[in-house]
């Protein structure tokens, strides 16, 4: 690391800053282009002297080449979303599950996610020459609200700085950079767009049936995978499977618990659905789409996904027929689950009380928790530096393996390892102001309550996974929250106010 290099990704989260918090129109375009082109900026300066990028730097006109290449795809798409605005989050939405494998020179791929990132330039671009080249009294076509940061922003905003600060004294710098980098600062800007949006019903409903239709050939695509018992890609999922007794698959994501993740976000948009509508032929839909679903998830054997479904179908079921019924079924089912650990442990593979038995129950995970507290305990304050938490934990455990730990698996622990007590009150800050904005209003609309249900099923999941802020649709789903508040607050026809009837209690 440089001092350079340090100042850049600290530039590149302030500009994104800027996109939210500067007041002129223009102003905010020339942040959110500033935060675009340093990001790839910052990322070759980091590898360009690596193995990874051998072939481009012996081949420089092929990498001229694949720049422009990219450049005339964002702004062919700018061109289009400058036409058709509507069109923004469904790209999006689309894009949100598509990791493309890129060959890293090691013998390794990573897997990035390029569409994603094309239709972030993209509205990036359609945003810039929307108001840099706007007449006065010319309304906005591209995120047209322009509302002063709220406390999400803001809290996300801190969240992301101090990250960038905190790099500067982590062991691991280049995992800190490529987090600023492939997540954060492009997530930010894919959320300032987001929450400009003019939500409507319409859209709304179209964004979830782009979801519901991806979410359905990805289950086919497991289904396929079950049946032939071969795994498109993950060399470690096929491996882990020839030593389990079940088979997980994994459909087009990379990880099975990722994919489960998906699924179970879309079956609570589905959910919500069959709670909140009138129509038989809709109830029938939705009921058929879920079963396929459930099949699915089913076959990743995702326990995370499986939490976090549950706990996403208890908040939906609490909107719609109140706290109580809810509180007596978890309480029903803890005393079943507790039953089931006294009686027959060995279900669970818990058989023993030790950290071992624990560990091999858990996948592993007891152990990386001990070893995140105990980093925390260390560094209670400022931590061990943002992205270390892999290294560090390999180096204290004296594990050797590169892909012995990446995360905790427990991203409150991971935070405190690496960020201390203070990346802990700033993510603490994203939840309460997450869910203190989003609860507001929520029952007024079935979509807002979506987005309240889904956002806490992805805490759930990450708490027993990993990849918050560094999941897309942690910001997807906030930045529609955002803007379906706005549309709320602003006295317009809400976009989760649907024909198909959508009184909530």
């Amino acid at each position: 690391m440089t001092a350079l290099q340090e100042i850049g990704i600290v530039a590149a989260c302030l500009a994104a800053c800027g996109a939210f918090a500067l007041r002129d129109p223009r102003g905010r375009a020339a942040a959110m282009l500033a935060a675009l082109a340093l990001t790839p900026v910052l990322l070759l300066g980091e590898v360009w002297g690596s193995d990874q990028l051998a072939a481009l730097r012996d081949r420089p006109l092929v990498a001229v080449a694949a720049g422009v290449c990219g450049l005339l795809a964002a702004a062919a798409l700018a061109a289009l979303l400058l036409r058709r605005p509507a069109a923004l989050p469904l790209l999006a939405v689309a894009a949100l599950p598509f990791r493309v494998p890129i060959d890293t020179g090691t013998g390794e791929a990573a897997n990035l996610l390029v569409p994603l990132y094309l239709v972030v330039a993209a509205g990036v671009l359609a945003y810039a020459w929307d108001r840099l080249r706007a007449r006065p009294g010319e309304p906005a076509r591209i995120a047209p609200r322009e509302a002063p940061p709220g406390a999400i922003e803001l809290a996300l905003l801190a969240a992301i700085v101090l990250y960038a600060a905190q790099a500067a004294y982590s062991s691991d710098f280049e995992t800190a950079l490529k987090n600023v980098v492939f997540f954060y600062v492009p997530f930010a800007l894919l959320l300032r767009l987001l929450a400009g949006v003019a939500w409507s019903a319409r859209l709304a409903a179209g964004c979830l049936g782009l979801a519901v239709s991806l979410a359905l050939v990805f289950a086919g695509i497991g289904f396929w995978e079950y049946a032939t018992r071969k795994l498109l890609w993950n060399p470690k999922v096929v491996a882990s499977n020839q030593f389990e007794s079940y088979f997980r698959v994994n459909s087009l994501f990379f990880d099975p618990n990722i994919y489960g993740r998906f699924l179970a976000l879309v079956m609570l948009g589905l959910a919500t659905w069959l709670l909140w509508t009138r129509r038989s032929r809709d109830r029938l839909l939705a009921t058929a789409a879920l079963a396929v679903l459930w099949g699915g998830l089913v076959l990743t054997f995702s326990q995370s996904s499986f939490g976090a479904l549950l706990v996403g179908l208890a908040v939906l079921a609490a909107f719609r027929w109140g706290l109580r019924p809810v509180l007596a079924g978890g309480a029903v089912a803890v005393v079943a689950g507790l039953v089931v650990l006294l009686a027959a442990p060995g279900l669970v593979r818990l058989d023993g009380a030790d950290e071992r038995a624990l560990d091999n129950a858990t996948s592993g995970r007891v152990s990386l928790m001990r070893g995140g507290v105990e980093m925390f305990l260390d560094r209670p304050l400022t931590g061990f530096g943002s992205g270390s938490f892999a290294e560090r934990f390999r180096e204290r455990e004296d594990v050797s393996s590169e892909d012995a730990a990446t995360a905790s698996h427990t991203i409150p622990i991971t935070v405190a390892a690496e960020q201390g007590v203070l990346g802990l009150g700033a993510y603490a800050l994203v939840l309460w102001a997450a869910f203190g904005v989003l609860l507001r209003g929520a029952r007024a609309a079935p979509a807002r309550t979506f987005v309240v249900a889904a956002l806490a099923a992805l805490v759930f999941h990450t708490l027993l996974y990993a990849a918050f802020l560094e999941d897309p649709i942690t910001w997807t789903l906030l930045g529609a929250g955002i803007g379906l508040s706005v549309s709320a607050a602003s006295g317009e026809r809400p976009a989760a106010r649907t024909r198909t009837g959508s009184s909530s209690r």
